[in-house]
C-alpha cells in the first residue's frame, strides 16, 4: 500500500516540476487504454492551467505556492474532513497531540459550508463562556469563516493561554448575531462524572473519549454492585479515541460486530467485534444523546441500539462516521485524509445521517403545575400548629437555624430532573425497564 502511495506522488510532482507532460509506467500501470488517456488528459489540462496562472497572474507566485493552494483546494473540496497541512498546521497538529497548547475547549465541524459548534467541553473557557451546540461562529476576531477551512479555523482559535478571542456567532432563534469574548487556557478535562439517582440508577457522564474511559467507567460500575440501572450520558460529547469507544461497548456486549470501517482499499477495512471478558450484559441502560454527540459518541449509542441492549433518549446525533489518517509528504507536510466510513452492527452509516434515538426528546424543563395549598388530612393538625406558632412568635427562628446534612455522595436531585426533561425522562424509562427486569 505505501509503495503505490509513493508511485502516485512521485507521478504527480515529477509534472508538475517540468511544466509536460512525464508518463510515469507506475502511475499508469493499472487500467485499460481509455482509463490511461483519461489521466492523461487530466494531468495536461491541470499542467496548463498552472503554467497559465504562473504567467499571467496578477501576483508573482512560485511553483510551489501554485502546487500548495492547489493540493489545499483539493483536499477540501473531498469533504469537510480532508486537508492539507503545511508546515505551520502540521507543527500546530502535533502540539495539539501531545495536550499542551492553549484553546478554547469546543469542537467544531462543517455542516453545509458553515463553521459549527459540535459541542464545548464541559469546564473549559467555551463551556464557560456560553457556546452551545449549534451556534454557527461567522466571524473569528475579525476574520470572516466563509471560505475558510477547518484547519485554518481551528489554528485561529488555538494560541497562547491567557490570550482573548472574539467569536462572532449566529445562534437559533436570536435576531442578531452574538459577540462572545473568550480567555484562553491550557485545556484539562475531567472526561468522566459519576452520579446517583434514588441511590439505585447510576448515572455517568462522558465529555469526552480520552485514554482513560473504560477504565473509569468499569471503575464505576464495580464501585457500585448494587445500581440497578445505568443512565449513560453522551450529550454534547465530541468523541475521541476509537478504541475507548469500542471498549465501552465492549462492557455491554457479550458478542457481534460493535462497528466496522470500510473504505477503497481492503487494508484499511477492520471489523471490531466484542468478547464476553468483563462484560456487564444485564444492566438496563440508557443512553442520552444530542446534536453535540459525534464520531465516537454515535458509535457508543448507535452500536448499543443495534444490539438492543440500550434505549437511546433525546435529540438526533451530529453525523460524523468517517476516519482520518495523517500521510505525511515529506518531513514538514502532511495530508489528513478520509479513508473509510464507519458502519454499525446492521450495517447503516453514521457520516452525514447520525443516529436517531429511540425515544426523541428536545431539550428543555419540566414544567409542574403546584397547588399552593395542599395537605393530607394526617398533616392538617401539626400544620396548623406551625401556623399559630408563627403569629404569636414562638419557634419562628426554627427554620433560619436548621442545617442540611452534607451529602456523603453525588445525588442527582428532583430539582435537576426537572430542570432536565431529556434526563428524567430516561430515568422514567430506566425504572419501567429495572421493573420489567426484575419481573422476568
Amino acid at each position: 500500500m505505501k509503495k503505490k502511495r509513493g508511485y502516485i506522488a512521485a507521478g504527480f510532482l515529477s509534472t508538475v516540476a517540468a511544466l509536460t507532460l512525464v508518463t510515469s509506467p507506475n502511475l499508469f500501470a493499472k487500467g485499460d487504454n481509455n482509463t490511461t488517456v483519461s489521466k492523461l488528459e487530466a494531468l495536461t489540462k491541470f499542467t496548463q492551467v498552472i503554467g497559465t496562472v504562473e504567467k499571467y497572474y496578477v501576483d508573482d507566485l512560485t511553483i510551489n505556492d501554485i502546487i500548495n493552494k492547489a493540493i489545499k483546494g483539493l483536499m477540501a473540496n473531498l469533504d469537510a474532513h480532508s486537508s492539507f497541512l503545511d508546515e505551520k498546521s502540521f507543527k500546530e497538529m502535533k502540539i495539539q497531540t501531545s495536550g499542551e497548547f492553549g484553546g478554547l475547549g469546543v469542537t467544531v465541524g462543517m455542516r453545509d459550508g458553515a463553521l459549527t459548534v459540535i459541542a464545548p467541553l464541559e469546564g473549559t473557557p467555551a463551556f464557560k463562556a456560553g457556546l452551545k451546540t449549534g451556534d454557527i461562529i461567522l466571524k473569528i476576531n475579525d476574520k470572516s469563516t466563509l471560505n475558510m477551512t477547518l484547519d485554518e479555523a481551528v489554528s485561529l482559535m488555538r494560541g497562547k493561554p491567557k490570550t482573548k478571542i472574539m467569536l462572532t456567532i449566529v445562534r437559533k432563534d436570536e435576531p442578531k448575531p452574538i459577540v462572545v469574548t473568550i480567555i484562553r487556557d491550557i485545556i484539562k478535562i475531567q472526561s468522566v462524572y459519576t452520579k446517583k439517582v434514588d441511590k439505585e440508577i447510576l448515572y455517568i457522564r462522558v465529555v469526552s473519549f480520552d485514554k482513560k474511559i473504560v477504565k473509569d467507567i468499569k471503575k464505576a460500575l464495580m464501585e457500585n454492585p448494587s445500581a440497578k440501572g445505568l443512565i449513560l450520558d453522551l450529550r454534547n460529547n465530541p468523541g475521541g479515541l476509537l478504541d475507548q469507544a469500542v471498549g465501552l461497548v465492549d462492557l455491554f456486549v457479550d458478542k457481534g460486530v460493535i462497528v466496522s470501517q470500510k473504505g477503497r482499499i481492503k487494508d484499511e477495512n477492520e471489523i471490531f467485534n466484542a468478547t464476553s471478558k468483563g462484560t456487564f450484559k444485564h444492566i438496563p441502560i440508557v443512553v442520552l444523546i444530542n446534536g453535540g454527540s459525534a464520531s465516537a459518541s454515535e458509535i457508543v449509542s448507535g452500536s448499543l441500539q443495534d444490539h438492543r441492549r440500550a434505549v437511546l433518549v433525546g435529540e438526533k446525533t451530529f453525523g460524523k462516521g468517517s476516519v482520518q489518517i495523517i500521510m505525511p509528504i515529506n518531513k514538514i507536510e502532511a495530508l489528513r485524509l478520509t479513508i473509510a466510513r464507519y458502519y454499525l452492527p446492521s450495517g447503516r452509516t453514521i457520516q452525514a445521517v447520525g443516529v436517531t434515538p429511540d425515544i426523541i426528546v428536545p431539550f428543555g424543563k419540566v414544567t409542574v403545575e403546584e397547588d399552593g395549598f395542599s395537605i393530607k388530612e394526617s398533616e392538617l393538625k401539626e400544620h396548623l400548629k406551625s401556623e399559630l406558632e408563627k403569629i404569636d412568635g414562638n419557634g419562628a427562628d426554627k427554620t433560619k437555624t436548621k442545617k442540611l446534612t452534607p451529602k456523603k455522595e453525588k445525588i442527582i436531585t428532583k430539582e435537576d430532573l426537572y430542570n432536565d426533561n431529556q434526563l428524567k425522562e430516561g430515568v422514567d424509562i430506566l425504572k419501567a425497564l429495572i421493573i420489567t427486569q426484575e419481573k422476568k
